[in-house]
């Protein structure tokens, strides 16, 4: 074998060692980064080690010196959500630290809005995936809601949040229109459907206000958190 052969033979076997290209600059927030991206533009359910990795151009073998597979992916995601979460100090009074919580959580949501079912389907065990449900029961007990209250109580706060959220990116026509063409056409189809209270309600129902729809169900949610304490307390 002459040196032009050997050497030929050593640069092919040092590429088959090689990782694939892109794979040294991976990192948990660069998958992190790419799994929200992956999100952004096909939703959660387009996840995958494959579709991550296909985004980042490495194999997507590689993936798994960072993350425990699809579910690592999931959690990562949320808890990187969660943990940016920027949580104001408390004051003391829920009807000031409530929707203050509320809208922290709303600001960071809406950076990624189709991640927000994630917070009620992912069991996280991390400071930063637990710091909002401290944040949430660290008020409620701090306003003399018994423990058990509290957890009720914080649950109701997530899902009530979340939904408005989902509602927010992805409402659709019976959930009401922002674009005023759209809402006039919507409220003349609910004019024609014959059903009386449905017919009294149309002009309300075919129009969707994001911010008024968010604020409404935030104070509704205080103020039941503040009469069940009140309750509780009787």
């Amino acid at each position: 074998m002459n040196g032009m052969t050997r050497s030929a033979d050593a640069n092919a076997r040092a590429r088959r060692g090689r990782p694939p290209k892109g794979t040294s600059q991976l990192s948990k927030d660069a998958i992190v980064d790419a799994t929200l991206k992956v999100i952004d533009t096909d939703g959660v359910t387009a996840v995958s080690m494959r579709s991550v990795a296909r985004f980042l151009g490495v194999d997507a073998k590689s993936l798994y010196n960072h993350v425990d597979g699809k579910d690592g992916l999931l959690d990562a995601v949320t808890e990187h959500l969660l943990g940016g979460v920027s949580i104001p100090p408390p004051t003391g009074d829920l009807r000031i630290d409530l929707p203050a919580i509320a809208d922290a959580f709303r600001n960071r949501a809406l950076l990624h809005p189709e991640t927000a079912p994630l917070v009620l389907t992912r069991q996280l065990a991390s400071f930063e995936g637990l710091a909002p449900v401290e944040a949430l029961l660290g008020v409620l007990r701090s306003a003399g809601c018994p423990i058990e209250e509290s957890v009720q109580l914080m649950r109701v706060l997530v899902a009530s949040l979340i939904g408005t959220l989902l509602r927010e990116v992805q409402a659709g026509p019976a959930l009401g229109i922002s674009d005023e063409d759209g809402i006039a056409a919507r409220q003349n189809t609910l004019e024609d459907s014959g059903l009386p209270h449905v017919i009294e309600a149309a002009p309300r129902l075919a129009r969707f206000d994001r911010d008024a729809e968010y604020e409404y169900a935030v104070q509704a949610a205080t103020a039941l958190v503040l009469e069940r304490i009140k309750a509780s307390q009787a």
